[in-house]
C-alpha cells in the first residue's frame, strides 16, 4: 500500500541522509515516477524532507543524515502515537518497535508522545454486536503479501463448495471488521472473504503485485457498489429518520429534496425484494413511490405480518 511505502521511503532517508528517486526506487522496488510521487508526497505532508538539485543532489531529510526521527515535529509525533493507539492491544513485534520508535524520539517529545498512545481507546466492536475476531490466516497471508510469493487457498464462496485456488496475494484490507484477500489470478484481480479460507499454503513461487493496492481497491468497491444499486427506489422519509436511512444505505442513499416535513431520497439495493425488506421497517415513517415492485413487496410483507401477528 501507498502508506507503507512513504514510511519506508522515510526509513531510507534517516538511513542514508540523501537519496535520488532513482535509488529510492530500486530500493522500493517501483518506478521512478512513483518513488518521485513518494518523496512529493512527504514534503506536501510537511515531513522535513526536500531536494537538492546538481551533481551530488537528492532527496534530504532538514538536518542531513541522522538514524533518528528528530525530523518529526512535536504535533507529528504526537499525530502518529494517536494513530497507532493503545499498545495493550498490539503485538509484541509492534510493541518493541514502538519502544524504539518513543526512544529515537527528541526528549522533550517523549512525553507528549506517550501520552498521546493513551489519548485513544479503540473498540471495533458496536453496540449490541459481538467482537469479530480476525480470522486466524491473516497473519500468515501478511507474510505471503511481504514475502511476495504465491499462496495455494481452499476457499469457500458464498452458496458454493470448497475449491483450491493458487493466487497472487497483493494486499489485506479490514473492512469494518471484515478480512479480505485482494489477490491476482488467472482470471485478474479478485477478492476473498479470509473467514472462508479454510488452508492457505504459501509456496515458494515468486507473486506479482500492483504498486498501489488502495487504488485496486477502490475499484473493488466501485464494482460491489454497482452491483448493489441494481434497483432504486424514491421514497419520502420523516426528516428525523434521514440519519438512519443514511446510515443503514450508506452510498446507496442519494438526497433528492424536501417536501414539507419530509425528504425525498433515491434507495439503491440489489433487488425489490430486498429493498422492501429494508423499508418495512420504517414502517408509516416512509412512504415508497416508485417503482411498483418495491409497493407490491411492502404489500405483501404488510399481508403475511398482518396474517401473523393481526
Amino acid at each position: 500500500m501507498r502508506a507503507d511505502r512513504l514510511v519506508a521511503a522515510l526509513l531510507v532517508l534517516q538511513a542514508r541522509g540523501r537519496v535520488t528517486a532513482a535509488r529510492l526506487a530500486e530500493e522500493l522496488e517501483v518506478s521512478v515516477a512513483t518513488a518521485r510521487r513518494d518523496l512529493e508526497a512527504l514534503a506536501a505532508a510537511g515531513v522535513p524532507v526536500y531536494p537538492q538539485a546538481g551533481r551530488g543532489g537528492g532527496w534530504q531529510l532538514v538536518g542531513g543524515a541522522r538514524t533518528d526521527l528528530s525530523g518529526l515535529t512535536a504535533a507529528e509525533a504526537q499525530a502518529l502515537f494517536v494513530l497507532v493507539g493503545p499498545t495493550g492491544r498490539l503485538s509484541p513485534d509492534v510493541r518493541s518497535a514502538l519502544r524504539k520508535l518513543v526512544r529515537a524520539l527528541p526528549e522533550t517529545f517523549r512525553a507528549d508522545a506517550r501520552a498521546a498512545a493513551g489519548a485513544v481507546v479503540l473498540d471495533p466492536s458496536a453496540w449490541g454486536r459481538e467482537l469479530r475476531k480476525q480470522p486466524g490466516f491473516v497473519a500468515v497471508l501478511q507474510q505471503a503479501v511481504v514475502g511476495r510469493r504465491r499462496v495455494g487457498l481452499e476457499y469457500t464462496s458464498w452458496g458454493g463448495e470448497p475449491a483450491e485456488r493458487l493466487v497472487d496475494p497483493w494486499g489485506l484490507v479490514d473492512k469494518d471488521g471484515v478480512w479480505y484477500l485482494v489477490a491476482g489470478t488467472e482470471r485478474g484481480r479478485r477478492t476473498f472473504r479470509v473467514d472462508r479460507i479454510s488452508a492457505v499454503t504459501v509456496t515458494d513461487e515468486p507473486a506479482e503485485q500492483p504498486e498501489d493496492l488502495g487504488r485496486e481497491w477502490a475499484q473493488v468497491v466501485a464494482e460491489v457498489e454497482a452491483r448493489r444499486g441494481g434497483t432504486t427506489a424514491s421514497v419520502l422519509v420523516e426528516r428525523s429518520l434521514l440519519p438512519w436511512v443514511r446510515r443503514q444505505f450508506g452510498r446507496q442513499c442519494r438526497v433528492l429534496g424536501e417536501e414539507g416535513d419530509r425528504v425525498r431520497v433515491e434507495l439503491a439495493a440489489p433487488t425489490a425484494e430486498l429493498l422492501a425488506r429494508q423499508v418495512a421497517g420504517w414502517g408509516a415513517r416512509a412512504e415508497v413511490l416508485e417503482p411498483p415492485e418495491v409497493r407490491a413487496g411492502l404489500a405483501r410483507l404488510g399481508r403475511e405480518l398482518g396474517e401473523r401477528y393481526g
